[in-house]
Parts: structure tokens; C-alpha cells; sequence
């Protein structure tokens, strides 16, 4: 693997909380990672500004807002990413098909294929354990819902998923090759695990079949963030 074909699969989580810190990583970040990650927090704060301001530094956006609503509501929502032209965008697999089948409908009939962002459907969140699916009333395995929802997804017209590295296999054995598969819960060598239960390396989640790696902290909170993207790629080269 190339370095550019490892530096491609980063997305660096922007979770920050105003527009002159998306320009200071954007800045340095612009030609270490691939895309960059705008979520509830940022998005809350600073709006579609956020989207603007990473593509004004020459960056591609995968807004994260894990959408749960209505139909209609989603399938609207994801038409308003796509004017933005955000690269990646998702939502809730436990939504259920209609939901998912009439956001894919939405942005196939009104986007070329070309320009259309990819959706994702997110499984079971990296933070959740056993105890925690229990609490809401799922008894089925982590792992056997992470596989059953992006099974869903697949089938209701999602590009792919986001979930654990964790299930990366078992996802790519269920739902194919060209299956997009993004993962958080990816901790360098170097970084702490912080509040993250089911995680791997960038190698090994690569590795496993990830098609993308959402880092935040590790690369943030660096002394050098550039530095440590490239320790990163240094990582993910290194072990494939």
C-alpha cells in the first residue's frame, strides 16, 4: 500500500467547537488525511459553515449526524447534505429499511452518481457493550446485530456502514466487497484508548478490510498534529 492510498483512508474527526479551529487543522491536516469528519457538536455550533470552511482548504467532508427520524424527514435531511456536497453522510440503521430505502432513493433520483454523497448506515456505536444493548431491550451479540444491520443496510440501498473494526470481517463476509466499511474505535500505537470498548490499530483495522479510519484525538491532541498524521500512515504502511 502506497502512502497516499493510507493517507486516503483517514478521516480526522473535527471535534471542535468553532470555525478558527476547523481552519487551523484544515490548514495542517489538509494534505496529511483524507477527509474530515463534521459532527453533532461542530455542526450544532457552526452549521453548514462547517462543511464550507473544510472545502474551502480543498477538503472532503463526511458529515456525521447519525440521522433517526421519520422517512421522509431523513430522505430530505440527506438531499440537504448532498447540496452541500459532503462526501460521506449517514444515519441510524435501527431506523429501520423505509427509512434507509427512501434516503438512497432520494439522492440516487436527484444527485448523479458522480456527485451524490455515499451513505452509511451506523450499526451498533464503539462505545456500547452488552450490557448497554441490554439496557435498551436487545439480547442478541454485539457482534450478530453489528452483521444483521449492516445487512439491512445493504439490502435497503446503503453504500456501507459504519462499525466497530471489531466487525470488520464479518461485515465484508456478509455484505461483499464494494461494501463501504468506515471504522471508529481505530487507536494508534502511540495514543491512549480513551472512551472507546471495541478498538484496533490503524494496520489491523486496514488489515481486516476498513475501507476508512475515523481518528480524532490521537492526531488532536498532539504536540504536532501533522507529525502524528504521518505516524499514522507510517503505521497503517508499515502493516499491509
Amino acid at each position: 500500500m502506497t502512502r497516499t492510498e493510507a493517507k486516503d483512508k483517514i478521516i480526522f474527526a473535527l471535534d471542535v467547537h468553532n470555525l478558527q479551529e476547523i481552519d487551523r487543522f484544515a490548514a495542517l491536516l489538509s494534505g496529511k488525511v483524507g477527509m474530515f469528519k463534521v459532527g453533532k457538536e461542530l455542526f450544532t455550533t457552526a452549521g453548514p459553515a462547517a462543511v464550507e470552511a473544510v472545502k474551502r482548504h480543498g477538503g472532503e467532508v463526511f458529515l456525521d449526524l447519525k440521522y433517526h427520524d421519520i422517512p421522509n424527514t431523513v430522505a430530505q435531511a440527506m438531499l440537504a447534505a448532498g447540496r452541500m456536497g459532503v462526501k460521506l453522510a449517514n444515519l441510524h440503521a435501527l431506523g429501520g429499511p423505509e427509512m434507509m430505502s427512501q434516503a438512497a432513493e432520494a439522492v440516487r433520483t436527484n444527485f448523479s452518481d458522480s456527485e451524490r454523497p455515499r451513505l452509511l448506515a451506523v450499526t451498533i456505536l464503539t462505545s456500547s457493550t452488552q450490557e448497554t444493548l441490554s439496557a435498551v431491550g436487545i439480547d442478541h451479540p454485539v457482534e450478530q446485530m453489528v452483521v444483521r444491520l449492516a445487512k439491512l443496510a445493504r439490502e435497503s440501498g446503503m453504500d456501507g456502514v459504519v462499525a466497530s473494526p471489531l466487525e470488520i470481517e464479518a461485515i465484508r463476509a456478509a455484505c461483499g466487497p464494494d461494501f463501504l466499511i468506515v471504522t471508529p474505535g481505530v487507536r494508534p500505537a502511540f495514543a491512549a484508548v480513551d472512551d472507546q470498548k471495541r478498538i484496533m490499530t490503524p494496520a489491523e483495522a486496514v488489515k481486516a478490510g476498513a475501507d476508512y479510519l475515523v481518528i480524532g484525538r490521537p492526531i488532536a491532541k498532539a504536540a504536532d498534529p501533522a507529525a502524528a498524521a504521518d505516524l499514522i500512515v507510517d503505521e497503517i504502511v508499515g502493516g499491509c
